[in-house]
């Protein structure tokens, strides 16, 4: 990688953007991070990063707030975007779905415009996800003991007709369409990157969003922990190392993915149900874990299980993290960690109320 490549993380203090800025920054690129802050952990990742990476340039701002990303982009030349700054949790975007709206869709559609009047050549690459296509109701599935299977296929690949659900996957779907579409009709060299479950150390997880790191932290910390649907629902897991990879490879080869989705998971390869994960964790632990259950969640998937071949076929990208090994490496850090993140609860839950 050149140091001469200047590029811009939006959402750069969160789990993954904090993982993205040490990276790149180490890989020689001139890394500026932008976030709001909003998120409990934000400020513990930014100290952080700090600590790594002093020569990375923060700014403040919000993605809603367009002449603050307009005034950005003036004063700079950014060959590369990591659009990862969002609103991401089903639950908030039932309760506040204007709020929502304007982060995912209006915050994405802010970035773009910028891009387009005045860096229209550098990579863009949007972190969406797998919400998207909907509940997949019309995917016949079946329960064979803890998880839920697809009857016919192994996973979901980008054919599967858009289907969206809650006010989440609406606006992160909106944002996802106008990625494509402004490869289409601007020429930007703009990617969706429809994201799976990514979890991984420095994951500060909390109920309604980063299931496997909450339930981790849940289990290390004796946390009540809550089921939503009858925990036999099945996700594929990709570890934040994982997904860098694939990062790094879009921005290395930008003519290979632009105007392009790409389901970015652990594939069939790497899949938890709930209940497995809670038996990892209770055998890793040796202590039993008891979930209450709630009703299932608006749009949650059975199943969802990335086919990844499509990136792969593109970038020659695969997960090289199984899921086992990435838990284990979360647990560890959970441990070592115990008082930092009962601290980020204990502000989480003064948030809430």
């Amino acid at each position: 990688m050149s140091d001469n490549l200047s590029l811009l993380i939006t959402g750069g203090a969160g789990f993954i953007g904090s993982h993205a800025a040490r990276r790149f920054a180490r890989r020689g690129f001139r890394v500026t991070i932008l976030d709001n802050l909003s998120r409990p952990g934000a400020e513990l990742n930014l100290a952080w990063l700090r600590q790594e990476c002093a020569e990375i340039e923060f700014t403040r701002c919000d993605v809603r707030d367009r002449d603050g990303i307009e005034a950005i982009f003036r004063g700079r030349q950014f060959s590369a975007v990591l659009h990862l700054a969002a609103q991401v949790a089903v639950t908030t975007s039932l309760a506040a779905p204007w709020e929502d709206f304007q982060t995912n869709a209006a915050g994405t559609l802010h970035l773009l415009e910028a891009v387009r009047r005045y860096c229209p050549e550098a990579v863009f690459i949007f972190a969406s996800t797998n919400k998207v296509y909907g509940e997949l109701a019309e995917f016949e599935s079946t329960r064979r003991g803890k998880r839920w299977t697809f009857r016919d296929r192994q996973g979901v690949d980008e054919s599967t007709l858009l289907d969206f659900h809650s006010p989440y996957g609406c606006s992160k779907g909106a944002a996802d369409q106008y990625v494509i579409d402004y490869a289409r009709i601007y020429g930007l060299r703009s990617a969706a990157f429809r994201q799976s479950c990514i979890y991984g150390e420095r994951q500060f997880g909390i109920e309604d969003q980063g299931w496997v790191a909450w339930f981790a932290i849940a289990a290390v910390l004796g946390r009540p922990l809550t089921i939503y649907g009858d925990g036999a629902q099945v996700r594929d897991l990709l570890y934040v190392d994982d997904l860098l990879d694939a990062y790094e490879l879009g921005l290395e080869h930008p003519e290979a993915i632009a105007g392009q989705a790409f389901n970015v998971g652990g594939g069939p390869a790497n899949t938890l149900s709930l209940l497995e994960l809670i038996e990892l964790l209770e055998s890793s632990l040796e202590r039993r874990m008891s979930p209450r259950f709630e009703s299932w969640r608006p749009g949650d998937q059975k199943v969802f299980v990335s086919d990844i071949g499509k990136l792969s076929r593109r970038l020659g990208w695969r997960p090289r993290v199984g899921c086992h090994e990435g838990v284990q490496r979360l647990l560890v850090w959970v441990r070592a960690n115990r008082e930092l993140l009962q601290r980020h609860l204990d502000v989480a839950d003064s948030q809430a109320r």
